[in-house]
């Protein structure tokens, strides 16, 4: 059963403390981005090793395996767009729908030992684009289809959030209140008419 679409705009997270998960975007460290990418996808990999991996606690909320191939093409996405923002001049980044990615993509039925591995490939892909950013390059532009500009830094910020957030939903939010409780889909880009989310 697909779960009903994100469409917030979570560009907020580039400017404030997110209530939910914890993260600061004033307190990331441009050089600390990669070690955070690799640590956030460490722990959402030993997720999908738990139990239960493939079941949703609610109708609202995806399954630890959902998340989890969600964030493995969050760094395949943001990984595309950092290179844009490093060879091409201010560039306008593709949309990208999350959730029909996730339909069309089955998530929920992937195989867990295969989704942790291709997470650990495209994480690793995009911590190593993080740690390589020149650093001349910071403040490089791009842009969605509606317009929300992101420069090199706040791109990887707001990937780092997209990952660190979804580890949470799957660990600390789930131990917490014994179910993910809301989608905590922070997510990425898709275009529903008034935001693309990344």
């Amino acid at each position: 059963m697909p779960i009903e679409p994100d469409t917030k705009d979570w560009t907020w997270v580039l400017r404030e403390r997110c209530p939910d998960c914890g993260f600061d975007p004033l307190a990331v460290d441009r050089d600390d981005l990669g070690r955070r990418i690799r640590l956030a996808a460490a722990a959402m990999h030993q997720r999908l090793h738990g139990e239960s991996v493939a079941e949703r606690p609610d109708e609202a909320t995806w399954s630890p395996l959902e998340y989890a191939a969600h964030v493995r093409d969050v760094c395949g996405v943001m990984q595309a767009r950092l290179e844009q923002l490093l060879g091409e001049d201010d560039p306008e980044f593709a949309n990208w729908d999350q959730d029909r990615a996730a339909i069309d993509g089955d998530y929920g039925s992937e195989a867990p030992e295969h989704v942790a591995a291709a997470l650990d490939v495209a994480a690793a892909g995009l911590a190593s684009a993080a740690d390589a950013v020149p650093s001349d390059a910071w403040d490089r532009p791009g842009r969605r289809s509606n317009g929300s500009v992101f420069t090199v830094e706040t791109l990887l910020i707001y990937a780092l959030h997209d990952l660190e957030h979804h580890a949470w939903d799957v660990t600390d939010a789930a131990d917490a209140a014994g179910t993910a409780g809301t989608t905590g889909k922070t997510d990425e880009t898709t275009n529903h008419g008034t935001e693309e989310r990344a």
